[in-house]
Order: structure tokens, then sequence, then C-alpha cells
């Protein structure tokens, strides 16, 4: 390997990671922003929250990776541009292609990497964030008493305390409403203190109540509704068991992910799409086939029925010479076939749909494993002229460049894969649609920068027609 190549590839390595790592963890963020709510107050545990974070991080490798390499390229030949190494490279007869190439080959392993990792590893990653975040979704909140608010969390109870000391086990002024037997607020009980421990397993709750007393509405009979019997019990100690295995987050078989098409790759996506599309036609031969041999068969019946004489079916007179009753009757029996033939009609279009709508998911995700390596590549192609025509290394300049053309990018993306999923418009339009139009921008932009052209010199969109307008005063 070249000296040359070995300075620009050190000169490179260290902004994309920066810029890898730094992407990531913004778009990490907005994760965490996303589903704070899912886990404040769950009581996860450390090693739950870490492996949920470690899963979730890797998910968004797809969207850091161009990112980093866009604004990387930009920065690398932004900073060789700016210090005059650029120049001196290309004065030493070397063009801006020959300058590119070991960055050129280092993107095209990294575009070879972003494929297995989007095609082999980033299914499993979905699985696991994907079953994990559900589980934790559908964990309960921990069981925290606050002062004067009723907690409501443990079935069947509401329970108020009015303080707590500071060893967060001895509770004052204790008020549990119970409503187990589903009968309202006929249960009551008071305690001035207690104590809440939980059993080593943490499957129980034992609160200890002292010094109370329990109220109790009676109605075990008709008569105990009008004269309400009330039964009152002090007691010196009462503990009460609550079951806390609910609190406890369980985990879902990750079997019933498996199938999302975000946890597929391009071969099982593939098997999918075939799946669909057969069991689509499979609907359409057993759509017709079920009216031929039920709806029409029963049709035919009803119009055979209005000619007792087996004469013509075409005979309207036929009808009107039946009794009213029996008119009635036709009618009735005729509006029953049309609704349970439209009943059917529908379910079966809603079944097409929903089996095409899967269909076009899969095919868009089949789609996105090559659309990230091949952005990757466009991306580079941007960065690297950009950076060569703009000439301002740093995080100033060529992160707002760089922010500008990823948002560009991002949108495209984002409007293509919508479109493609409503079936607008074809799936390979909607996922390549970003990639078209940034393609031929990359290509303008190298060529520009081969040619040393000022790209971004307002002078040299002016001087031409300061010229145009001298030149045309001259031959006046």
């Amino acid at each position: 390997m070249k000296t040359l190549h070995k300075f620009i590839l050190k000169s490179y390595v260290g902004p994309f990671v920066m810029t890898f790592f730094i992407a990531m963890f913004v778009f990490f963020m907005m994760f965490i922003f996303k589903y704070i709510d899912d886990f404040v107050g769950k009581g996860l545990s450390f090693k739950i929250l870490s492996e949920l974070f470690f899963y979730f991080s890797l998910t968004t490798v797809p969207m850091a990776l161009p990112l980093a390499i866009l604004l990387s390229s930009l920065m690398t030949f932004g900073n060789l541009g700016e210090h005059f190494e650029l120049t001196a490279m290309k004065s030493a007869g070397l063009s801006l292609q020959k300058i590119m190439t070991p960055l050129i080959f280092t993107t095209i392993i990294i575009s070879l990497c972003a494929f297995y990792f989007s095609n082999n590893i980033l299914p499993f990653t979905n699985l696991k964030a994907g079953s994990l975040l559900y589980d934790v979704r559908q964990s309960k909140p921990a069981l925290l008493f606050k002062e004067g608010i009723f907690n409501n969390n443990l079935d069947g109870f509401s329970i108020r305390v009015g303080k707590k000391d500071k060893d967060g086990k001895t509770l004052r002024e204790i008020l549990i409403y119970d409503h187990r037997a589903m009968q309202g607020n006929n249960i009551v009980l008071a305690a001035k203190s207690g104590k809440m421990e939980e059993t080593p397993d943490k499957m129980f709750l034992i609160l200890t109540l002292k010094d109370g007393v329990s109220y109790k509405e009676v109605a075990d009979n008709p008569k105990d509704i009008e004269t309400r019997p009330l039964v009152r019990d002090k007691f010196e100690e009462r503990i009460i068991h609550f079951d806390l295995s609910e609190f406890k987050m369980s985990r879902t078989n990750e079997d019933l992910f498996k199938n999302n098409f975000q946890m597929l790759n391009i071969s099982q996506l593939r098997v999918a799409v075939d799946s669909f599309e057969l069991k689509i036609e499979k609907r359409k031969v057993d759509f017709t086939k079920q009216l031929k041999q039920s709806y029409y068969a029963k049709s035919n019946a009803l119009l055979a029925s209005l000619d007792s004489t087996k004469s013509s079916i075409s005979d309207t007179n036929s009808f009107s010479k039946l009794i009213k009753s029996r008119q009635l009757g036709i009618i009735e029996n005729a509006t029953n076939i049309a609704r349970s033939a439209k009943a059917y009609s529908e379910s079966i279009i809603y079944e097409m749909e929903s089996d095409d709508n899967s269909k076009l998911r899969c095919l868009v995700e089949w789609h996105r494993k090559f659309t990230l390596s091949i952005a990757c590549m466009v991306l580079f192609f941007i960065g690297a002229p950009l950076g060569a025509i703009i000439r301002k290394g740093g995080l100033g300049m060529p992160v707002v460049i760089s922010v500008v053309f990823f948002i560009i990018f991002h949108i495209l993306s984002i409007t293509g894969e919508k479109l493609a999923k409503e079936g607008e418009i074809p799936v390979y339009q909607g996922m390549w649609l970003a990639t078209a139009i940034l393609f031929p921008i990359g290509v303008f932009l190298t060529i520009k920068a081969t040619s040393d052209s000022s790209l971004f010199d307002a002078s040299a969109y002016i001087e031409p027609i300061k010229n145009f307008f001298t030149r045309k005063k001259e031959n006046q």
C-alpha cells in the first residue's frame, strides 16, 4: 500500500468512527424519547435495560451508517482541501479519482458489510428488540405507594398511605378498600401503622397492619339491602398477603414474532412473497368456485321456482301470477342470497387486500437489504467531491451540508416506501427512489470536483452575467 493511500485512509478512519457513533447516539436518543413512558416506573433491572438498549442501538445502524459515510467523506476531503494537501496531490499529477481510490475500495467493503449486517444480523436484532420491548410494554408499573394517593395497581385492592417513614417499609395512616367480592366499597380496613415487606423470592408482598379496624357491610340476603347491617372488627395485628407475580416481567416466546417481515432475511422474504402470491391466487379460484356452487345455484333454483309448469325462466309473468305471500317470500329469499353473496365477497376482498399488503411489506424489506449498501456508495460519491469543492473541514460547514443531504435522502426514502406500501407505485420504484435521484447528483459533483469547478463561488455565476450585459452595451 502506498504511503499516500495510508495517509488518506488514516485521515478518513478517525472522522468515520467518530461520526458513526455520534449518529448512532443521536438516533438511539430518539428511541429513548419515543418509549421513555414505557420504561419509567416499571422497576426494570439493569440487565433488562442494558439488553434492550444494546439491541435497539444496533437497529440504528441502517440510519447511522449512510450519514456517517456522507459526513466523514465530506470532512476528510474538506480537511485535505482546507490545508492545501489536496492541491499538492493534484499538482503532483494525481487526479481526484486516484486520490479517492483507497476510500472507494473502503466504502465498497463497508457496503458489503452493511449488506451482511442487514441480511443476517439485523433480522435477529429486530426479533430480540421487538420481543423484549413488547414484554416491557406489557409489564405493570412497579408497586410504589405515594403519600396521600390511592394505589390501584394490586388487583382487588385500593390502598392509601398517609405517611411513609424513611426506612421505606413502615407506613402510617393506612386505608384499604377490598374490592375482591366485586360488591363496591363494602369492605374497608383502616390501621394506624403497618409494615410492608417482600418475600425473598419477591413473589408476595406481606403487609402487617397494627392497631386497626375493619368495616364490612353484610349483604347476604335481600333483607340486608334494606337494613344494611354493618360489622365492625377491631384488631391489634392483621397480616395480608398480596400476589406480586403479575408485576414480574415475563418473557414471551420469540417464535410468535419470527414471521414478522422485519425478522426475515432475503431468502425467507422471497419464500414469504411466493406464499402470499399463491394464497391470493387460491382465494381467487376458491371465490369463483364458491359462487358457482352456492349462490349461482341458489339463484337459479329461485328463478326456476317461479314457473311451476317448467316454462321459460325469462317469462316475467310467472312472478306476477303468484300470490302475494309467495312473492314476498321469493323477494326475501333473493335479498338474503344477495346479502350473503355481498358479505362473502367483501370478506374475500378484505382477506386478499390483507395478503397483498403483507406481500408488499415483504417486498419492501427485500429491497431494503440492498438499498442500504447502495446508499452508502451514493452518499460517499456526494460527500467526497463536495468536500473537495467547499474545502472546509471540521464539524461546521460539513455537518450542515451533510444534514441537508441526509434529510433529502431520508424524506425521499420515507416517501417512496410509503407509496410502495400503499401500492401507489411498484415497490422497486419506491425503494430505489432516493438512490435514483441522488446518484446523478453524485456524478455531477464528481465531475465538478474533478475539473476544479468553483461550484459555490458566487462570482463564478455573476461574472458571466456581467460580461453578457457588458458585451451587449458595447455592441449597441
